[in-house]
């Protein structure tokens, strides 16, 4: 199973999530993610065979320790793209407060899984939200121009716990389902 860790969005923001992605809904080429499933990616682990998820699950209590992040407040805005202007793969949201923590986080979670066996990452951590995918460029004056004049402000959530996720593959997309949940630590 494909399995990732992530910070899940609260469905409170999910309304505003749907609006933001609306401000797009004349750019073809745009496959708009699931706002009720946005989520920030600290790892993406791949194929996971069931068996290892115990493990997982321990190293990932293990880095939530290590990292030494506390309970901390996230303000989702602002807009970008992967991997530039001239080429869009991915529009996303970004994290204007609570980076530092999701970086931490990332970079903890990084080491233990490295020391598991996966694999490293092969780029920088950008804390982000993907919103939609560009399947194809038509649409990508618009998603330009949008993402240059547009600083959106989705909104202030508080971070208690990291999830464990499967992903798997349907007709409508990605269907996510939480295996497991890892609070963060109040010291």
């Amino acid at each position: 199973m494909r399995v990732f860790a992530s910070i899940d969005f609260p469905e409170n923001l999910t309304s505003e999530v749907a609006d933001l992605q609306a401000a797009f809904t004349d750019a073809e080429g745009l496959r708009f993610t699931d706002p009720s499933q946005t989520h920030v990616t600290l790892k993406f682990l791949g194929d996971v065979e069931k068996d290892r998820l115990p493990e997982l699950e321990s190293a990932l209590e293990t880095a939530v320790a290590e990292s030494g992040v506390s309970p901390f407040e996230v303000e989702y805005g602002g807009l970008g793209v992967f991997p530039s202007l001239d080429y869009i793969s991915v529009l996303w949201l970004g994290v204007r407060n609570g980076a530092t923590e999701m970086t931490r986080l990332h970079e903890a979670i990084e080491r233990e899984t490295v020391e598991l066996g996966f694999d490293p990452e092969d780029h920088d951590f950008t804390p982000h939200a993907t919103i939609a995918r560009m399947e194809h460029a038509n649409g990508k004056e618009l998603v330009q121009k949008l993402v240059r004049e547009r600083d959106p402000t989705v909104g202030m959530t508080a971070v208690r716990t990291i999830t464990l996720k499967k992903s798997d593959r349907s007709s409508d997309g990605p269907v996510y389902t939480t295996l497991a949940s890892i609070p963060l630590r109040s010291d």
